[in-house]
């Protein structure tokens, strides 16, 4: 039955997406640094298993094995170690292709103490991706441990490493991962290819444990707009010459039109693939429905409860479950059963549709063909599906500098930072640094502080500019307090530099001196002046009965100057009152004229002055 089944779904597979399917190998780069004969940069293809260093680097010198070539069993029964020494660098283990999985080479490196392992092809032809076994194959307890990343080389490069070592030169490799994920801006994208299926071996076990154990985080991250996440499931159609047959009936909804396998790969028990078809659609629905209302993050407590409420091994694996968990979660039950409609009707299902145009690969994605699969930012994970991993893998995909907290954290990378301060400028005294730690390692940028911005390269020099920066460690100027005075280089209403007060000389910045302006002779020279300097300014004193005046650098006599002071305001009040006698007078003379012409015009309406009667009595005898 089980043959029957697997020959039923090649058969799906193939008539399905022949013709369309495009597998993308992901790769990452590999530079050997040594010997000169082979140095050079190449491309390998990420293994679909361990934990890849996306977004990092790993530097090591690679060992092919005397014995044990092919790693098909542990090195501890060759009495071989691949562990490194103290101080040396991590051991990149070289090793065959074939006679036993990948997987099995990896975990054998790994126990051995390899840093990372190289899998040399034993054919030329293009890269391809190592994955993990077939199902049946899939139980072993070790393909979950495996953490070390593993790389496919070509037979060539192989080759040169290996001739390279039995010259007796040491091979030093860098593994670069910094570019193999997109990360062009402050939010990522990614998609989880899943399935609802938990009967299906070690590969469904894994990705209900991933849903639980990243939950957290894909809340978080999704919350707060860092990331935008799309669940996505896998769906074949029935060939039209099968529709009608047993298979497709029990295996697809919609008159053959999305199609899954069976769980349990038999048709005589258990529930059948189109019951899986179906709850996949229920989950597309509910996070469509969820995100309509600005709650995608729900989707993952759906899933959740659901694998833990709803199993298929208690026979819990029904729309009812489903139902009793979606109104758990408040999310509306009527829009989810719109959203999923008449399984049996002869008609499309918009969500199933658009899962199936989405399975295309478009731009430098590939084909979805392997299940789970994640796509980080367009471009198809590969690794283990680990908490720890994939949140490594999505915080590659921010662009450095935009990374959110959780992207910082102790266990996701190490904070180059705290050594040295990463080599970049630092203010120790007002505790401002220009490092700044991100993902891929970090960045040294003169940094804002409370509003204030440093400018300068950002490696030995910052310099606080703008009008508030002199609340930032005084603006990176002098400043001092004696004798309860206190002076600052720092101006407000300057935007850089420094420069010190009055009674001061120096660069402004680490040191201004106090002007002795009595022996410099810069003030205080009147006759029977006496100058004593104090700290930023001097004392200058007059003889008894004197009074010292700054401005004018002079003495004079307290009495003098009150006599000059009373009579100039005797002066100033005589030069008013005569200005306010001059006014009034000004002011009644143009009255008085004011008046006398308006008389004036007013006694000419009524009576004519006798030089306008004559000519008034001219003009009429003319007439």
């Amino acid at each position: 039955m089980r043959e029957k089944l697997g020959f039923l779904v090649c058969v799906w597979f193939l008539l399905c997406g022949s013709s369309l399917a495009r597998f993308v190998v992901e790769k990452n780069s590999l530079k050997v640094t040594s010997p000169e004969s082979i140095k050079g940069v190449y491309e390998c293809a990420i293994g679909n298993f361990g934990v890849p260093q996306y977004g990092g680097t790993l530097v090591g010198t690679v060992v092919y094995p005397k014995s044990n070539q092919k790693a098909c069993k542990g090195f501890d029964d060759v009495g071989l170690s691949f562990k490194s020494k103290p101080g040396g660098l991590p051991t990149f283990l070289l090793i065959d292709r074939g006679d036993c999985y990948f997987t099995l080479k990896a975990w054998n490196a790994q126990k051995g103490g390899a840093a990372a392992i190289l899998v040399a092809d034993d054919k030329i032809e293009p890269l391809i991706t190592m994955d993990t076994p077939e199902e049946e194959n899939a139980d072993a307890e070790y393909l979950q441990n495996i953490t070390i990343p593993s790389a496919l080389i070509s037979k060539s490069l192989g080759d040169s490493i290996k001739k390279s070592l039995t010259g007796g030169e040491m091979v030093n490799m860098n593994l670069d991962w910094t570019e193999a994920l997109p990360h062009p801006d402050e939010r990522v994208e990614y998609e989880f290819w899943t399935n609802s299926n938990d009967e299906c071996g070690p590969k469904c076990d894994s990705q209900i444990e991933f849903v639980k154990s990243f939950k957290g985080a894909a809340q978080i991250l999704e919350q707060k707009g860092y990331t935008q996440f799309t669940p996505r499931y896998i769906t074949w159609y029935c060939p039209e010459a099968f529709i009608l047959s047993k298979q497709c009936k029990s295996q697809c909804i919609n008159h053959g039109r999305y199609c899954a396998p069976d769980p349990e790969q038999d048709f005589s028990r258990g529930y059948d693939g189109k019951d899986v078809v179906v709850q996949n659609l229920r989950q597309a629905c509910v996070f469509k429905v969820a995100n309509e209302s600005k709650r995608p993050w729900l989707w993952w407590d759906y899933v959740t409860d659901f694998s833990i409420r709803c199993p298929m091994k208690d026979k819990k694996y029904t729309k009812e479950c489903a139902d009793e968990v979606i109104k758990s979660l408040g999310v509306d039950l009527k829009k989810i059963d719109e959203c999923v409609g008449d399984t049996e009707a002869d008609v499309e299902n918009q969500v199933l549709k658009a899962e199936q145009d989405a399975q295309i690969g478009k731009g430098s994605r590939g084909d979805v063909t392997i299940l789970p699969t994640l796509v980080i930012n367009n471009r198809q994970y590969r690794g283990k599906l680990d908490r720890g991993a994939v949140l490594k893998a999505i915080c590659a995909g921010f662009q450095e500098t935009t990374e959110p907290a959780i992207c910082l954290s102790e266990d996701v990378e190490t904070n180059e930072c705290l050594e040295n301060n990463g080599g970049c400028w630092q203010d120790k005294a007002a505790k401002v640094s220009a490092c700044k730690d991100t993902f891929r390692g970090r960045v040294c940028e003169c940094p804002v502080v409370r509003g204030v911005k440093f400018v300068g390269d950002g490696y030995t020099h910052c310099e606080a500019s703008g009008a508030l920066r002199c609340a930032i460690n005084n603006g990176g100027c002098w400043k001092k307090t004696q004798d309860g005075k206190t002076y600052s280089a720092c101006v407000e209403d300057h935007s850089e530099g420094c420069k010190c007060p009055p009674g001061f000389k120096g660069d402004g910045v680490h040191t201004c001196e106090d002007v002795d302006e009595c022996k410099e002779k810069l003030a205080c020279q009147c006759p029977n002046c006496k100058c004593k300097n104090t700290w930023g300014s001097y004392d200058c004193n007059c003889g008894s009965g004197l009074l010292y005046m700054q401005e004018h650098d002079i003495c004079i006599s307290k009495d003098n100057k009150t006599e000059v002071s009373w009579s100039f305001v005797w002066v100033i009040i005589l030069g008013l009152a005569a200005a306010g006698v001059a006014g009034y007078a000004i002011y009644k003379y143009r009255i008085r004229r004011y008046m006398d012409s308006e008389i004036r015009a007013i006694m000419a309406q009524y009576m004519p002055l006798d030089s306008q009667a004559e000519v008034h009595h001219t003009s009429h005898g003319d007439v």
